[in-house]
């Protein structure tokens, strides 16, 4: 019998090169696209696993990628885009008219399966959400609810791992600075674990009942943003001062980082989705088959004095 294909939509990414490699270890045949393939180098090596560069431009594209598959998986995700109201053109791109694109592509091939990866925090009127990002999050969500499709939509925390951009950016931080400056410092979250998202991804594609639902996927432990920068600095040896800043100095901050060079480290609109706390409602929902890891256990393996160091030495514990 020829192996089920899944076309994965973000996975080269940080949490979709996870999924690709459990999904590769069921036998199934992956199509993963890409916009330069020097960058999915990690992914290509993978048993059964296609990967195209392709820029996604044109429904033609979309329908020969979707087309011939048993399911469908959506991780795209962006953290930055221009300003727009309700959102900006970055944020529409990949959260609004990408989803929408997919499920029109997924009706024209006869596909019924997708699986739809949002984020902690949307809710289901966008109006009232703080940041362009959620409101985009969210509208994404509704093109994938309206599609008439078998989905599934995953709503992770902040996701933790030997390769995130989120603790390990705080480690480097901590090496060159004296005292590090936290905005929002009082909100919380609860970071879920790669792994953990990634096999619920692959659970909820294997599981009949959860189709037409919304997961939401968070750890098992509950972290100021203030306290999270100081386990940071604990476990990477970098311990600083943390200065939580006030409501003001915290807005000039993000604006100030959103306007340097390179990818922003913090912008204003990552200012406003901090405005609400990043918790779940409640565990992980048991049809998922996930026992979430615990930061505090897994963190110290890979947020270390050398951070190469630190990611072997994750990779040694999964």
């Amino acid at each position: 019998m020829t192996p089920s294909r899944i076309l994965i939509v973000g996975g080269s990414g940080f949490i979709g090169s996870h999924v690709a490699a459990r999904l590769a270890s069921q036998n199934f045949q992956l199509t993963i696209p890409t916009r330069r393939r020097e960058r999915a180098r990690h992914v290509v090596l993978l048993p059964m696993a296609d990967v195209v560069e392709t820029t996604l431009a044109t429904d033609a594209e979309l329908d020969g990628l979707v087309s011939g598959c048993a399911a469908v998986v959506n991780l795209v995700g962006v953290l930055h885009s221009r300003w727009g109201d309700p959102y900006g053109p970055d944020f529409a791109a990949a959260h609004v008219t990408l989803p929408q694109r997919l499920v029109d592509a997924c009706r024209r091939t006869g596909v019924r399966r997708l699986v739809h990866v949002s984020a902690l925090g949307v809710g289901d009127d966008a109006s009232t959400l703080p940041s362009m990002y959620l409101r985009s999050k969210a509208d994404g969500e509704r093109a994938v609810r309206a599609s008439g499709l078998d989905w599934t939509i995953l709503r992770p925390s902040v996701v933790f791992g030997a390769d995130d951009r989120f603790l390990n950016v705080f480690a480097r931080l901590m090496r060159l600075v004296p005292v590090m400056p936290v905005a929002r410092a009082q909100t919380r979250f609860q970071p879920v674990y790669v792994g953990d998202v990634a096999q619920a991804i692959v659970n909820a594609l294997a599981r009949g009942e959860t189709v037409g639902k919304t997961y939401e996927l968070a750890g098992p432990e509950v972290f100021t943003l203030g306290e999270l920068v100081r386990l940071v600095g604990r476990w990477s040896g970098c311990e600083r001062p943390v200065w939580e800043l006030p409501y003001t100095l915290g807005q000039l901050q993000a604006s100030i980082l959103e306007h340097m060079p390179g990818t922003p480290l913090m912008s204003r609109d990552n200012f406003d989705s901090m405005a609400i706390d990043n918790v779940a409602s409640g565990p992980i929902a048991p049809e998922l088959g996930i026992t979430p890891t615990a930061l505090s256990a897994y963190g110290p393996h890979y947020i270390t004095p050398g951070a190469r160091y630190g990611e072997e030495r994750a990779r040694a514990h999964r």
